[in-house]
């Protein structure tokens, strides 16, 4: 599904804030400075819907973006980035949490993950939640670019590996600067809003 056109729809510090309506729902989740925010600027032709910092951390809300409106896609905070108070991340510990499991527009979580390094025990930790929840499991591999063709196997076999995914289908490597896999990523997205 092509994003034709997209706005920022509702930032939610909580749950009060999120949108009433019933439009579906697809949401990324990973660690602070994978690139989920890259991602969404890339998958929806916008130079800079969703804020880009080179700092981690900056996501520190629920982002809503309303795309062709018929759904949306959610930015969750990044977890596991030390630089902030124990209270602030118990804070977006609790965000993610709450609209994890109380959501019912939620359709599909995709974990996203840089490729080039080993997921994380944190990665994992999500990794089991989404599945023991009946998603489908969906993981996109950013930073394909960074890599070179001869160790892209090699990596995608460590993501496979760690995170326990007997399907490689289900792992896109992606791009943010050449769009490697959006086409792919794009029926995958029409086939979740439409089932």
């Amino acid at each position: 599904m092509k994003i034709k056109n997209i706005e920022l729809e509702q930032v939610a510090g909580f749950k009060a804030q999120w949108p009433k309506d019933a439009l579906p729902e697809i949401a990324f989740v990973g660690r602070s400075n994978v690139g989920k925010s890259s991602f969404i600027n890339s998958f929806s032709n916008r130079k800079a819907i969703a804020k880009i910092s080179s700092k981690p951390g900056k996501t520190r809300t629920i982002n809503f973006y309303r795309a062709n409106d018929t759904f949306r896609l959610v930015d969750l905070p990044g977890y596991g980035f030390a630089k902030v108070s124990k209270a602030e991340k118990a804070k977006w510990d609790k965000l993610i949490n709450e609209y994890l499991h109380d959501r019912e527009n939620l359709k599909e979580v995709f974990l996203i993950v840089d490729i080039r390094h080993e997921p994380t025990a944190q990665d994992k930790q999500m990794y089991e939640w989404i599945i023991d929840s009946g998603y489908m499991g969906f993981v996109i591999a950013t930073k394909f670019d960074k890599i070179s063709k001869g160790q892209i196997q090699k990596h995608i076999n460590q993501i496979k590996k760690k995170l326990e995914i007997e399907d490689e289908g289900l792992i896109f490597a992606y791009s943010s600067e050449t769009k490697h896999n959006k086409d792919v990523l794009e029926e995958q997205v029409e086939v979740i809003i439409n089932a």
